[in-house]
């Protein structure tokens, strides 16, 4: 499966954050497109340590058994629940949320494996350092394909 460690894919889905604009059109879902890039910030800040999330009661109980599925080499699919922590609804600045996600890719990237965060998923718990990587590959080609970059 593809991880943000390795370069080629890293310079690949940063391309593909860096063609986002306002006039871009989602295929699903409700976000516009500075929203979606606020959205995947916050997630890169949950995989980096910066935002440490408490496990969730349905985590705790479904999390183990579909962390399997979610870990696959398939796409996510579209429309699959958000956590209430990474909803975002307000307006935002595009050209600043996508500056913001470009620096933590980057940060998460170089920073490799030996600094992906070691703090439990919110919903699926542990993870490997590895599997931090290709969650988070997963988690912005499912979003840069939701507007069709």
């Amino acid at each position: 499966m593809k991880t943000l460690f390795d370069q080629a894919v890293y310079e690949e889905i940063t391309g593909r954050i860096r063609k986002i604009s306002e006039n871009t059109t989602r295929g699903w879902g409700k976000m516009e497109p500075a929203q979606m890039l606020a959205h995947c910030c916050e997630a890169m800040e949950m995989a980096i340590g910066d935002k440490k999330l408490p496990r969730s009661v349905m985590g705790r109980i479904l999390g183990p058994m579909i962390k399997k599925s979610f870990l696959r080499d398939t796409p996510f699919k579209q429309n699959n629940p958000t956590a209430k922590q990474f909803i975002i609804t307000d307006k935002r600045e595009l050209e600043k949320e996508k500056q913001r996600l470009l620096t933590l890719t980057k940060r998460f990237h170089e920073g490799g494996e030996k600094n992906a965060t070691k703090h439990p998923h919110g919903f699926f718990g542990h993870l490997t350092q590895k599997q931090w990587g290709e969650m988070q590959w997963k988690h912005l080609d499912h979003h840069l394909r939701q507007f069709g970059v």
